[in-house]
């Protein structure tokens, strides 16, 4: 699905519920930074290198140590969306692998062209859900991780709202 917010669904879920070993900017945006490969194509197929679990981690771990030193804006926005923060540089690397592994995941069971496993040419998950079934998946996460979000928000203001009142 490049080019559309169905990835957010699921990336934002997992990585809402995970928050505590997953660096949520970074495996957020791990689902942009996949899809330039997709950009780079003008012609079928577009899913070539990156959209491989071995390719994907290196570029992963690439899209992590970029972000590293991007570390206290994330931690800013994370404040201002009302989340906690805490990083380092070997959670933001893993957290690039893991996002970037979930968006190819999320193309494989509809897209010929994404070889999870190259160099082998197995294709598990192809056909196993149709595109629009997996649409429904990937908005049923957004609605998930939409209200996993309210719970958190609410819980960091209060935490905030507690740890100002004087005993």
């Amino acid at each position: 699905m490049p080019y559309t917010p169905y990835h957010f669904g699921p990336s934002g879920f997992v990585g809402l519920v995970f928050r505590k070993y997953i660096d949520l900017p970074v495996f957020l945006l791990a689902n942009v930074v996949v899809d330039i490969e997709v950009l780079c194509w003008q012609h079928w197929p577009v899913h070539r290198a990156v959209h491989t679990l071995l390719t994907g981690a290196i570029a992963g771990i690439i899209w992590g140590l970029v972000a590293y030193p991007l570390r206290n804006i994330f931690a800013k926005l994370m404040q201002a969306i009302c989340l906690p923060y805490k990083t380092g540089l070997l959670k933001m690397i893993v957290s690039g692998i893991l996002g970037i592994w979930l968006h190819i995941v999320v193309d494989a069971p509809y897209n010929w062209d994404v070889n999870l496993f190259w160099p082998s040419k197995i294709k598990p998950l192809y056909n196993l859900i149709s595109k629009s079934n997996m649409q429904i998946v990937c908005i049923a996460f957004w609605g998930a991780a939409i209200v996993v979000y309210i719970v958190m928000a609410a819980n960091y203001r209060k935490e905030k709202t507690n740890s100002k009142t004087p005993d």
